[in-house]
């Protein structure tokens, strides 16, 4: 049996009552879950980009973050392209046609994307809050006409964008989500609990990858700032208990770029940005078996 699932049927992942302190909540995983046999956790180091893929492979390239900010990336042979999210600096439709037109000019097989909480305009409710305001936080998403951005996600006409969705490519069953705990109240921004976990929950098993813009509790997730994870305990117990892909790939936490592995998932923060917004993380490469008939 693999590790991390208990025997009895269906796993149903409750609020983990340390929600509102993360802190907190990954000292208490870390000494009281023994009972889900926690495996060995541990950073991992990137593969080299001259490393040959190995017969039978699919090699994934990933990035997040990259905040308008792609003009100087290298970018490396790859088969299918994760972006985890915050392509843009506030998800201008004039920022997203040109995230597009990089896209475009990429030579990978597939292009996934999903948002993270710099596309204010791909979230609706947020878009139709901020109208509502007397005082304009940011001025030149509010002067938007809803025409502009009812729609923005058609813009990216050169990659599949996932929200709360799944595709499967080359045989492999991708799930996007752009969700993150609450901070400083920008798109897509959720209270730590059940509000998240009820959108963990759609996430269905069976999912080989799992991309979203924030990272789990206590996996690339380290803010050195403010002396805290971040990370999403819910997110952590969804990946761990329920849902068991073979890669998560995040983004998110500028700070926390890098790979870590539970001896079952890899973990990739693969923000391109640094903490003071220099696009200098180089894109991380990932091979995984091509799933036997695809």
């Amino acid at each position: 049996m693999a590790h991390g699932i208990p025997s009895q049927g269906k796993v149903t992942i409750t609020v983990d009552e340390y929600s509102s302190n993360p802190t907190q909540a990954f000292t208490h995983y870390n000494i009281n879950q023994s009972r889900f046999q926690p495996p060995h956790v541990h950073m991992v180091d990137p593969i080299p980009y001259d490393t040959p893929k190995p017969a039978g492979h699919t090699r994934f390239v990933c990035v997040s973050d990259t905040h308008s900010r792609t003009d100087g990336i290298q970018m490396p042979y790859g088969d299918i392209l994760l972006h985890t999210g915050d392509f843009t600096e506030l998800g201008l439709p004039s920022e997203v046609k040109k995230f597009n037109d990089w896209l475009g000019n990429l030579p990978y097989e597939y292009k996934i994307v999903i948002a993270g909480n710099h596309e204010l305009t791909f979230d609706k409710e947020f878009m139709a809050d901020l109208v509502k305001q007397d005082y304009y936080r940011f001025p030149s998403v509010s002067k938007l006409k809803p025409e502009d951005f009812d729609n923005v996600q058609s813009l990216l006409t050169n990659s599949i964008y996932l929200q709360d969705s799944e595709v499967t490519v080359k045989g492999f069953r991708i799930y996007g989500a752009p969700w993150t705990p609450w901070f400083n109240g920008w798109g897509f921004n959720l209270p730590r609990g059940q509000s998240l976990l009820d959108k963990w929950n759609l996430i269905p098993e069976g999912i080989d990858l799992l991309m979203t813009h924030g990272p789990p509790l206590g996996f690339r997730d380290w803010v050195p700032k403010e002396l805290q994870r971040v990370g999403c305990v819910e997110l952590l117990n969804t990946v761990q208990r329920r849902v068991r892909p073979k890669l998560h790939v995040f983004g998110g936490i500028h700070e926390g770029y890098g790979i870590m592995t539970d001896g079952y998932t890899t973990y990739i923060n693969a923000s391109t940005c640094t903490v003071s917004f220099q696009p200098t993380n180089p894109p991380i490469i990932f091979d995984l078996p091509t799933p036997q008939g695809s």
